[in-house]
Parts: structure tokens; C-alpha cells; sequence
């Protein structure tokens, strides 16, 4: 049973029977890492990372595209090296924590 195929009101019958339980949850997923910014945009929230492999996100060596929250991109710019922290949740990446 795939959880995101799943009606409001499907979810409701499934607890009334007791079957909710079985329903899994996908859980976010962190990682750290550090890499070289090739990228930056505050107006998008998002910046690019070359980094090598990050094994719990299943991510290979490469340069992926990150959304970020802003507020965290104060004083990071093209060409720096970073330690970060990295969320894989719903399929989507995010950088949590960044430090130069």
C-alpha cells in the first residue's frame, strides 16, 4: 500500500480497523558533510554543493542543488568550503546546518 496514495478518509477508515499502525512514514534523513560552494542563491533559498559521497542520504560524489533556508547563506560565497548538514526527506535534499 503505497502511504502517499491514501485519502484523508481512507486513513480514517484504517485507524477504526487498526491498520494504521501499518502505515509507514517516511522519516527525514541527515547527514554531514563538506564540500566546495559552486553556487549560490539567497532569492531561491537554494545553493549548489560539490561534495564527495554521502552515504545515509544515498547520494554519490557530485554537485547537487540544495535548498536552504536564506538566513543560513550570510557570508557563503562561491568557492568556499563548507561543512554541512544534510536532509533527505520526500525525496527532496535541504541544507539544515552550514558552516564555512
Amino acid at each position: 500500500m503505497n502511504p502517499r496514495m491514501l485519502t484523508a478518509g481512507a486513513l480514517a477508515a484504517l485507524a477504526a480497523t487498526g491498520l494504521a499502525a501499518q502505515v509507514a512514514v517516511a522519516q527525514p534523513v541527515q547527514a554531514q558533510s563538506s564540500g566546495k560552494v559552486v553556487r549560490v542563491d539567497p532569492a531561491k533559498g537554494k545553493i549548489a554543493i560539490q561534495h564527495g559521497a554521502i552515504a545515509p542520504l544515498d547520494l554519490p560524489a557530485m554537485t547537487l542543488v540544495y535548498q536552504i533556508d536564506p538566513a543560513l547563506l550570510a557570508g557563503v560565497s562561491v568557492g568556499d568550503v563548507v561543512k554541512f548538514t544534510a536532509e533527505r526527506s520526500d525525496k527532496r535534499y535541504r541544507i539544515v546546518q552550514l558552516k564555512k
